[in-house]
């Protein structure tokens, strides 16, 4: 028995050495990343993530960026990016530490990551143990994990805060429940800046090619701000950046029965005020129109989301509402008695997705939009896939929505400008009788060392060079990157001068 307890001990006393190497080795990968941001929050997580990135790189700043949304991606410095791979699919927050260590050896200036804990206490871990984050972003607050950081939603905003950088600087867009925020940065010695969305133009926004928010641009500008990067810079990289695979886009089809169709794929904003902020603004910029549909995924596991997504069906003020998944009477328990749109229940999780499509789509009119909300997973992505075999619709009645109108973004390192060299062509091309093709700030003015200058030409198949009776010597200073690119030397018959 003595032998088991010393069998014990041993490996208890390996282990814990073998950690605390392990933790040394981590914190020496953190300080050779100076600035190190923390992006936390309930919705965009992943979009504020790749545009704090952006316009970090756009300022000159050695970038790594970590995303953990819908699919992650480790992003290099040149905005090149490759999933993050799992074993056995399962997310864990130890994997931060393999990407901290992999982001140091590019020796970087700055390292943008996303915050992938849910509960408070691992949000804490998070910070304090893996991240150490100098700058922490704190997007929203919003109804959801409300089960893990709930069941309010200041408890929500108190369990955010766990993430704050202590003695750091915190960046939200939160205006709501800002004063909860501040209270908890005050906790932590950590100074709390709040962004107003509006300080961003729609001039600014326009400069996207893909959708996104003002609440997020406003804080990737906070943030370049505080690491020195000019706003029209930090601009410039965040509309050159890539964006993620699960950001907001309308995609137009149409049918086999020449239907066409907008559809919107809001299912990344899985609560009901980002739902409803994402068709709000879609409407507002023209990218859907009405008559407008909405598919309500149902998820077996989410029956208290699939009873809100009901819920806002007033608001969205659908004319008719798709239930597709399991269970759908969750979701149409949700929709108030008083709504007198119509109800299309699509449902079980069982069903034939070519078939449930169209059914779908033999309800829609002949130009119609069509949003999907809830929860990607389950029926809803088989039912993406069954879209996508859809013809596009590449020549859409009406004029594309100018608010939006992608152009081509201006590069992040132009090519300099250089001044033109100030020199005068020589007559007399290498290798004879000088030892360059050109003359540096002119020619000599005598032109008795080379004799008749008919003569000359006439021997070698030279241009004429004719006489001179005045210097035509002029000297200018050159620029010191040109005169260092272009060595001088001395003719062979002596100085210029």
């Amino acid at each position: 028995m003595l032998f088991l307890y010393v069998v014990l001990l041993v490996c208890c006393t390996v282990l814990l050495v073998a950690g605390i190497v392990e933790q040394r080795r981590h914190f020496t990968a953190l300080e050779q990343i100076p600035t190190r941001v923390l992006v936390n929050g309930i919705r965009g997580k992943s979009s504020i993530t790749r545009l704090c990135a952006g316009a970090l790189r756009g300022g000159g700043l050695v970038t790594v960026a970590k995303t953990t949304g819908t699919a992650a991606r480790f992003i290099h410095p040149d905005a090149t990016e490759e999933p993050v791979y799992r074993k056995f699919g399962i997310a864990n927050v130890v994997e931060q530490i393999g990407i901290v260590r992999r982001a140091a050896t590019y020796r970087p200036d700055a390292l943008v990551i996303e915050c992938m804990a849910v509960m408070p206490a691992l949000q804490e871990v998070n910070q304090t143990k893996l991240i150490r984050s100098t700058i922490g972003v704190l997007c929203n607050v919003r109804e959801d994990h409300l089960a893990e950081m709930g069941p309010t939603l200041d408890d929500v905003a108190r369990s955010l805060s766990r993430s704050m950088p202590v003695g750091g600087v915190c960046v939200t867009a939160e205006q709501e429940r800002a004063h909860i925020l501040r209270e908890e940065a005050a906790k932590r010695d950590c100074r709390l800046i709040v962004v107003d969305p509006e300080t961003v133009t729609d001039e600014e926004l326009r400069g996207f090619s893909w959708f996104t928010f003002k609440e997020n641009v406003a804080i990737a500008l906070a943030v370049a701000e505080l690491l020195g990067v000019e706003r029209q810079t930090a601009l410039q990289g965040m509309w050159a950046a890539p964006p993620d695979p699960g950001v907001l886009s309308v995609e137009r089809y149409r049918t086999a029965d020449g239907k066409r169709l907008r559809f919107a794929n809001v299912f990344a904003a899985n609560d009901p005020e980002s739902t409803l902020m994402n068709v709000r603004q879609l409407e507002d910029l023209g990218a859907i129109h009405r008559p407008l549909n909405v598919v309500i995924n149902c998820r077996p596991d989410r029956v208290e989301r699939n009873g809100q997504m009901g819920q806002i069906v007033p608001d969205l003020d659908p004319d008719t509402v798709f239930l597709i998944g399991h269970p759908t009477k969750s979701a149409r328990d949700g929709i108030p008695a008083g709504w007198s749109g119509r109800v299309v229940d699509l449902g079980g999780d069982k069903r034939d997705p070519e078939r449930l499509t169209a059914e779908l789509l033999a309800e829609l009119g002949p130009d119609s939009s069509l949003v999907a909300v809830g929860n990607i997973h389950g029926q809803g992505e088989l039912f993406l896939e069954e879209l996508a075999r859809l013809d596009a619709d590449a020549a859409p009645d009406g004029p594309e929505t100018p608010e939006y109108a992608y152009h081509e973004p201006e590069p992040l390192y132009p090519e300099p400008d250089y001044p033109e060299p100030a020199y005068e062509a020589d007559p007399y091309p290498y290798p004879y009788p000088y030892q360059h093709q050109h003359h540096y700030q002119g020619q000599y003015a005598d032109p008795e060392p080379y004799g008749d200058p008919a003569t000359y030409a006439d021997r070698h198949a030279y241009p004429a060079r004719a006489p001179r009776t005045e210097s035509v010597y002029r000297p200018e200073p050159l620029p010191d990157s040109w005169y260092d690119t272009h060595h001088r030397t001395t003719a062979p018959y002596g100085d210029q001068q």
